[in-house]
């Protein structure tokens, strides 16, 4: 059976799913990562098999999902599915770096089983195929999920910034026409002179900013309402 296949060579996949991770370009795995992430799933995926060797599919779903997934109720298999998406995400890697991580563990399973001479009922690597599909989906799921919080932060970073431009550059043009137009009525300077062409020049980065983007079409953008 396969639970037992998966107990008496833990060892050997966890061996081998590592090298094949260390071996990926640019995937740099974290030593946590291949300490906790593939002997995890292994885990999993053996008391899937227990559970449904005891005629359990309750438990079996529990643990690994049903197959297509359930996302109302995100199994053990899912819960660290999604972290691991996470984590990827937030090391820099893409989407298909995250399939990968699973399909290693696949090959490492189906490879040893080929070289042992060990062959498994249908059912079996049905339930197989079906952890790994709800394993890859909720990390696939939880990367993508974050991917859009991380771009909908960058963007209201970027809008606050343009907005905090925008402000301050109304400030200090309106502070400088004020102090101009004081100026000229206290000396009683022509509009034609120097402090003339400061009032001008002020007036004209204030119809520059005016004539720009406004602070509701950046707030827009970015999605925030107040």
């Amino acid at each position: 059976m396969m639970s037992g296949f998966l107990q008496a060579h833990r060892e050997e996949l966890i061996r081998r799913c590592t090298a094949k991770v260390a071996k990926r370009p640019l995937r740099q795995a974290t030593a946590l990562q291949l300490s906790n992430g593939i002997p995890l799933f292994l885990d999993q995926l053996q008391r899937t098999l227990e559970a449904e060797e005891r005629e359990q599919p309750v438990e079996s779903f529990r643990i690994s999902g049903p197959a297509g997934g359930d996302e109302a109720s995100l199994s053990e298999v899912g819960l660290s599915a999604s972290v691991h998406g996470k984590q990827l995400l937030s090391l820099g890697f893409s989407v298909d770096q995250v399939v990968h991580d699973y399909g290693d563990l696949c090959q490492a399973i189906t490879d040893l089983a080929v070289e042992s001479n060990l062959p498994f009922a249908v059912s079996e690597f049905r339930t197989l195929n079906r952890c790994l599909d709800n394993g890859i989906a909720s990390a696939v799921s939880a990367f993508t999920s974050q991917r859009e919080i991380s771009r909908a932060a960058t963007q209201q970073a970027q809008a606050s910034e343009r907005e905090e431009v925008l402000l301050r550059g109304l400030r200090n043009a309106l502070a400088t026409a004020t102090y101009a137009v004081v100026a000229m009525e206290i000396g009683n300077l022509p509009v034609s002179g120097s402090t003339g062409s400061i009032l001008k020049k002020s007036l004209e980065t204030i119809r520059g900013h005016v004539g720009g983007p406004t602070l509701g079409e950046i707030r827009s953008e970015s999605g925030a309402t107040g």
